[in-house]
């Protein structure tokens, strides 16, 4: 009995010996040996592989990361494809694979060897986990999506695939052109027009909608704005259109991701377009309602350049928002973003001794909409220059000159130099007119013509309250004579002072005397003096010729 058994367990060793050394049996025999571009060696190849083989259009290749060996070897090829194409599309909608955190090491998790588990996918109540597993295959052992999950691609796909695989031929549901199927692709191109149009016509609806609400009031305000919402409105609607509809399509994650930016970004672009028109209205509508209500022109004048102003700040506000909100939104910004601020105190050092004077100069702007020494409309003199401000922005002012030129002046030099604001307190001014006149001129009569040229000629400029004419100064050869003028307001002065340059000239011209001439003084040339009488002649010196 003993023999017996002995010879028994002998048997078995040998039997398990002669097993063992046996090949292992291949993996997935119906699909035929792997290419050598499949690698299984560890779980994050092997997602990896099945991942950009599916995205590429390559199911047969994306075959050989799972195990079909359940399925009878003469289907394996056909539903490989099938099981691969379900797998990767319920992995794009729903389960958001990162590969990263997968194991590198053949041996997989040391926590658990027995396989890596990507998450789990809910599923009629329960939770599906997905997962791969190291199995046997001819050559030692690969990693492949276990058996379990692959069975379950089918119900999964049942629950989250598309519903229009009934519907259109086959042809549209086989391979990929950039990580799409051709149903996708005639989707997004039936979603984009059927946006584009139902866009324009719910923006007409709106804007007819709220016309009509906007009558309802006695301000044009609500029309203007609702007229500027022409555009906008059907950018917005659109943005919204796309994200709703790139949803309905259960695109894959990296497409979808894409659409959702694009329409994240048109919507910010919307908001603020949106936001520069309402404030170029409301801006518009102001002014025009102060130009027509508001009695004191200086005032007005006043409240219409910190207008413009305050409009430019919040213009450039809303740009400097919209480009944050459309670049915060890329993780490569994100970073670079944080690495600047790391280093925030020297670069902002630098940049700030870089931009102190664009800083400056836009600073100075906002003093200048608050101080007002300025507004759009003064009569100024700078530079030598006289001219009406035309347009203040918040680095520069144009001023056109009387002769219709264009001066640009930096906003800074009204702060750091004097000049001359004509358009400052009251309109009313005073002007001189010189004039150089003999000394013979009658003063009297210069003062009785000059106010009959302002109560004649000049009435409808003089204001009737200074006209007086004064000698300035007395030169060696001329008197210098100042007119004096007034006006009620200070753009009749150049007018009205030539106007009494031309009348009072004319007047010298009729009296000759009394134009300034240069005089020449003739005195008669004195008789020369006799010669004193010598007192001794010398006896050298030749005899006097006798008198006569």
């Amino acid at each position: 009995m003993m023999h017996r058994d002995s010879w028994t367990l002998r048997a078995l060793v040998l039997g398990l010996g002669l097993l063992w050394s046996l090949p292992a049996a291949a993996l997935n025999v119906g699909l035929g040996p792997p290419p050598p571009s499949v690698d299984r060696r560890t779980p994050q190849s092997a997602v990896q592989g099945f991942l950009a083989a599916a995205h590429r259009g390559d199911y047969t290749l994306a075959a050989h990361y799972l195990d079909l060996d359940y399925i009878p070897r003469a289907q394996q090829a056909e539903r490989g494809v099938q099981l691969a194409r379900a797998l990767k599309f319920v992995l794009d909608r729903k389960l958001p694979v990162d590969v990263g955190a997968l194991s590198t090491a053949p041996e997989g998790d040391p926590a658990d060897e027995r396989y890596d588990q990507l998450g789990t996918i809910p599923l009629q109540g329960n939770n599906v986990p997905i997962r791969v597993q190291r199995v046997p295959s001819e050559g030692g052992l690969v990693w492949v999506f276990n058996e379990s999950t692959v069975r379950q691609a089918d119900p999964l796909f049942a629950e989250y695939g598309p519903r229009l695989v009934g519907f259109l031929p086959a042809f549209f549901f086989k391979d990929t052109v950039l990580g799409l199927e051709p149903w996708q692709w005639l989707g997004l191109l039936v979603m984009v027009l059927g946006s584009l149009g139902l866009a324009v016509l719910l923006e007409r609806l709106v804007l007819v909608f709220a016309r009509r609400v906007a009558r309802w009031t006695r301000f044009t305000w609500e029309e203007d704005v609702v007229s500027s919402g022409k555009g906008p409105v059907k950018l917005l609607t659109f943005s919204a259109l796309l994200a709703v509809g790139t949803l309905l399509l259960r695109l894959p994650r990296p497409a979808q991701g894409f659409f959702m930016r694009v329409a994240y970004s048109l919507s910010v672009v919307a908001l603020a377009w949106a936001v520069l028109r309402i404030l170029h209205v409301s801006v518009a509508f102001v002014q025009s309602r102060l130009s027509s209500e508001m009695k004191d022109a200086t005032r007005a004048r006043s409240v219409s350049t910190q207008l413009v102003v305050l409009r430019a700040i919040f213009e450039v506000a809303t740009y400097v928002i919209a480009a944050a909100l459309l670049l915060i939104q890329f993780e490569v910004v994100r970073n670079v973003g944080v690495s600047l601020l790391a280093s925030a105190g020297i670069a902002g050092l630098v940049l700030g001794l870089a931009a102190q004077k664009s800083i400056g100069t836009l600073l100075a702007g906002i003093q200048l909409s608050i101080t007002q020494p300025i507004s759009i409309g003064d009569t100024l003199i700078t530079e030598g220059e006289y001219g009406t401000v035309e347009k203040i922005t918040l680095t520069y002012v144009v001023l056109r000159t009387w002769d219709q030129r264009r001066l640009v002046i930096p906003i800074v030099q009204f702060l750091d130099k004097p000049f001359q604001n004509w358009s400052k307190g009251n309109p009313e001014m005073l002007g001189p007119v010189i004039l150089q006149v003999d000394y013979q001129t009658d003063i009297d009569a210069l003062r009785a013509e000059l106010r009959r040229i302002l109560e004649n000629e000049g009435k409808s400029m003089w204001d009737g309250r200074v006209a007086s004419v004064v000698v300035m100064d007395v030169l060696d050869r001329t008197l210098t004579v100042r007119a004096l003028v007034s006006v009620s307001d200070f753009s009749m002065l150049f007018d009205l002072r030539a106007l009494v340059r031309e009348k009072l000239v004319a007047f010298l011209r009729a009296h000759p005397l009394w134009l300034p001439v240069t005089r020449t003084e003739a005195r008669p040339f004195p008789p020369p003096e006799p010669e004193p009488e010598r007192l001794s002649a010398s006896p050298d010196a030749p005899p006097s010729p006798p008198r006569a």
